[in-house]
């Protein structure tokens, strides 16, 4: 189906599976996690080359979670009038225009402009994300289409971090960034060539956010997810010095294990579709369980080199299901507003990640970097109990 041809009929899609627009929509997906994941591994020369302290050039990256958070909430409404093939085209787009920015950049204005784009682009796509690949498959391939979709994630999980700073080495770290922008072209071009017409579906207006958030189920729901999230990056942002102060392992070994977590996120993101189409109820709650004893074996155990490093591949497999299990869980709570619900639920995971990382900071002064293990692994399982007893499937009418 030709994207100039035919529109995408609302859900539940009828006809065969429109697998080469889920791929477009996974390449996209791909650039935008590379250029969001790029200033780690470049920030130090980058710095340097603008004159500023490295301090400064990170709050590059907090101004595109600002930013994201923002378009999660407002893209959705703000186009709710527009044909969703010209919207999507239009984040690979601005995209593109944001790396072009940051690598030609000769001062930090231009710097936080072009990463102020680039969490618009994020924010806005991942919050329409679960309601395009409603429109693009049947429904019982959606967790499959996400799966495909949400494998984007951890490619760049692997590819971008190692890569980046390789190539920063080699070439330069503004190459890096128009690099990431032909990223954005490629997906441009393929979403262009495979993306079906799809009128605007739903009420999408900022009414419509509270709406959606006052059903009860979607509020459990909202407070699990934020649970799970802040839970996974209190711990993943302190791995790094709880590996070299607590494992004691060199600054290779490092690399080596997250290494070993990128690889089994992938692998656990590329099965999270089969798993959850044959027990989603089961895959959401073993995911915070799973993490969450890591995240608390850890604490107590991380020593030992061997051992933790398989524990940090269970918990990259694990953690690889749970943007897939939640993309699929707006799907059928909310799926007569899945672009409002995908909004709310990338706003919840923003904030998480600000709880995740600020509060872990705060117990990394009080308790050392074992203490946030702790403390991440029981907000885990708390995520967990919460799933299992409260959290519900069924779709949470506007009167629920």
């Amino acid at each position: 189906m030709n994207g100039r041809q035919a529109d995408a009929q609302a859900h539940p899609h009828s006809g065969a599976p429109l697998w080469g627009a889920v791929i477009s929509l996974m390449l996209g997906v791909f650039g935008l996690v590379t250029a969001e994941f790029l200033p780690v591994s470049l920030l130090t020369p980058l710095a340097k080359d603008l004159g500023i302290t490295e301090s400064l050039a990170g709050q590059a990256i907090s101004t595109t979670a600002i930013w994201a958070f923002a378009a999660s909430l407002l893209v959705s409404p703000l186009t709710r009038k527009l044909d969703r093939r010209h919207v999507l085209i239009g984040f690979s787009g601005l995209l593109i225009v944001s790396n072009a920015l940051v690598a030609f950049a000769s001062g930090f204005g231009v710097l936080l402009l072009g990463r102020a784009l680039l969490g618009v682009a994020i924010g806005g796509f991942w919050a329409m994300s679960t309601a395009i690949v409603m429109r693009l498959v049947p429904e019982d391939l959606v967790p499959r289409g996400l799966s495909i979709t949400v494998s984007g994630v951890a490619a760049a999980t692997i590819v971008a971090a190692p890569l980046g700073s390789y190539l920063g080495a080699v070439v330069g770290w503004r190459i890096v960034f128009l690099g990431a922008a032909g990223l954005g072209a490629l997906a441009m071009a393929v979403q262009w060539a495979t993306l079906p017409r799809m009128a605007p579906s739903g009420r999408a207006g900022l009414r419509t956010l509270i709406d959606v958030m006052a059903r009860p189920q979607v509020g459990v729901g909202m407070a699990a997810a934020l649970l799970i999230f802040g839970g996974h990056f209190a711990l993943f942002t302190y791995v790094r010095p709880f590996l070299e102060d607590v494992t004691g392992v060199t600054i290779t070994a490092v690399s080596t294990i997250l290494l070993g977590f990128g690889v089994a996120n992938y692998l656990g993101t590329s099965l999270g579709g089969f798993l959850l189409e044959r027990g989603t109820r089961l895959t959401m709650v073993m995911a915070p369980l799973l993490i969450g004893a890591v995240g608390i074996a850890l604490s107590g155990l991380g020593d030992l080199p061997l051992l933790t490093a398989v524990l940090i591949a269970i918990w990259g497999f694990a953690f690889g299901t749970v943007p897939v299990a939640w993309s699929t869980w707006v799907a059928r709570t909310v799926p007569d507003e899945a672009e409002s619900g995908g909004g709310l639920l990338v706003a919840a995971i923003q904030v998480a990640i600000a709880i995740g990382a600020g509060g872990g900071g705060l117990v990394l002064k009080l308790e050392g970097v074992a203490g946030v293990f702790g403390l991440g692994g029981l907000m885990l399982l708390a995520a967990a109990l919460l799933i299992s007893f409260r959290v519900n499937m069924a779709p949470a009418s506007a009167g629920a």
